[in-house]
């Protein structure tokens, strides 16, 4: 097996496994920070979160990538982060820990007895593909709106994407990177923080049930978690060839939640936006090697873990604006892969169309992103424009 692991290692992989990452923990670590002060946990306490969610994640995705074969990038879910917040006053930290604990048993439960793979195949690709599509449309209208503010940057930026991706397509974004990090500090103000080199201490706490978590916290956060995160996660996996093991990444990854809840892992999920890097054919042409971009971003999320405090601060350094540039870029293919995917069928493209833009829109109903409801909303379009494109003409 190592020897496998060595035949189909590349540095690109490695590259798309770390932006996978920077891109999760950049877009809502602040977030985590936020939630978990206002459930009263301690700096130190923080810090254990910020462990907990490293090694849940990374070793999930590290080892569902290296099981199947294919990228399983996994992540916190931003969506629950924000009901968290929205509802964490009402809650104590012992409280929110328990229900935490429970979102992840009934993942789990719910996962291996293969609920919601039934549920998936009720769902047609173009639909789930335009739900793609409209998630990640912000992305790369990110970039050409900070233009105004940060021309230079970005223009150059871009620049130095197309001109790799004619000279070296498969190392395009490994040279994208490595110029952003090299000509960032001559756009903008830059400089590497003084970094503390210790290691994270997990710290114990104690779960407490009661029926108000339940209802108010772990169930809208199992919801959330499947609406936000594995539908659209496991829709990504599916667009670019492969046959997601249901069953198995929703089970484990569950289960890796609950064993990790009591240490500060609110959500160990299947990633849905960043996921998209590590399966572009950018990544490697050969799709049965691209598994090594989900164990590379799962590797750095352990490492995350592990120097939690240190990795964040560095990250947090970067102005926000390279981020948003880099997810963009790392994003173009993904996104017209999807339009691709999703306006092919005639037949379909009206119910497309409206999950398209639902799903871009961004709005929220009973704190479920717009994702879910577009999908929802395409897929009642699609049963009946799909009757009524059936049904023969009646002669009168």
């Amino acid at each position: 097996m190592p020897s496998k692991l060595l035949q189909d290692f590349s540095i690109p992989a490695v590259f798309a496994g770390f932006i996978t990452f920077l891109i999760g923990i950049s877009v809502s670590s602040v977030l985590v920070i936020q939630a978990a002060q206002i459930l009263g946990a301690s700096t130190a306490q923080i810090s254990s979160w910020f462990w907990a969610l490293g090694l849940s994640i990374g070793l999930s995705g590290l080892f569902l990538s290296w099981k199947f074969k294919y990228p399983v990038a996994t992540s916190w879910s931003t969506a629950g982060l924000a009901l968290i917040i929205a509802t964490g006053n009402g809650y104590s930290l012992n409280e929110a820990i328990g229900a935490f604990l429970i979102c992840g048993v009934i993942t789990a439960t719910l996962g291996f007895l293969g609920v919601f793979e039934k549920i998936l195949q009720f769902i047609p690709q173009s639909l789930t593909s335009a739900m793609l599509a409209g998630v990640l449309l912000k992305f790369g209208i990110a970039i050409f709106a900070s233009l105004e503010q940060d021309w230079g940057f970005i223009l150059s930026l871009l620049a130095i994407y197309f001109v790799a991706k004619k000279a070296a397509q498969r190392y395009c974004i490994v040279i994208t990177v490595l110029a952003g990090f090299i000509i960032c500090p001559l756009f903008m103000h830059f400089h590497i923080p003084t970094l503390d080199w210790s290691l994270a201490q997990p710290i114990w706490i104690s779960p407490q049930f009661s029926l108000a978590g339940l209802l108010g916290l772990a169930l809208p956060l199992f919801i959330i978690n499947m609406a936000s995160q594995y539908l659209p996660g496991l829709a990504m996996i599916q667009s670019y060839g492969y046959k997601p093991h249901v069953k198995h990444l929703v089970g484990w990854t569950g289960l890796v939640q609950a064993f990790f809840a009591p240490f500060g892992a609110f959500s160990s999920n299947i990633a849905a936006i960043s996921a998209a890097v590590s399966l572009d054919d950018q990544v490697h042409p050969d799709p049965s090697k691209r598994y090594i971009a989900g164990m590379s971003c799962g590797f750095f999320y352990i490492l995350m873990g592990l120097f939690a405090a240190t990795l964040t601060s560095l990250l947090m350094a970067f102005p926000s604006i390279f981020i948003v540039a880099l997810a963009g870029i790392a994003l173009f293919a993904t996104i017209g892969h999807n339009i691709a995917l999703a306006f092919q069928k005639i037949d379909e493209r009206e119910a497309a169309l409206m999950t398209f833009l639902f799903s871009a829109s961004g709005v929220q109903f009973f704190g479920i992103g717009s994702a879910f409801w577009g999908l929802v909303f395409g897929w009642l379009v699609y049963g009946v424009m799909k009757y009524t494109w059936k049904r023969p003409n009646l002669k009168t």
